[in-house]
């Protein structure tokens, strides 16, 4: 796995995948518990890891 998230784009995964946690602990997103783990999983893997699989199907890098 060939590294292609840049620093720009985990942070905005960050920020994205923390708003999604704070909406549903608020009550703004109530009955979709599952999808949001997954949506905010998703996120913080590929930040972590700093690999995106949906980048290498579609040829994209964000990381130079």
């Amino acid at each position: 796995m060939e590294k292609n998230v840049g620093t720009i784009d985990k942070v905005i995964r960050v920020i994205i995948a923390l708003l999604i946690i704070v909406a549903y602990l608020q009550g703004m997103l109530p009955g979709v518990l599952g999808l949001l783990l997954v949506v905010s999983g998703s996120l913080f893997s590929s930040v972590i890891s700093g690999y995106c699989p949906l980048y290498t199907l579609v040829g994209v890098r964000t990381n130079k």
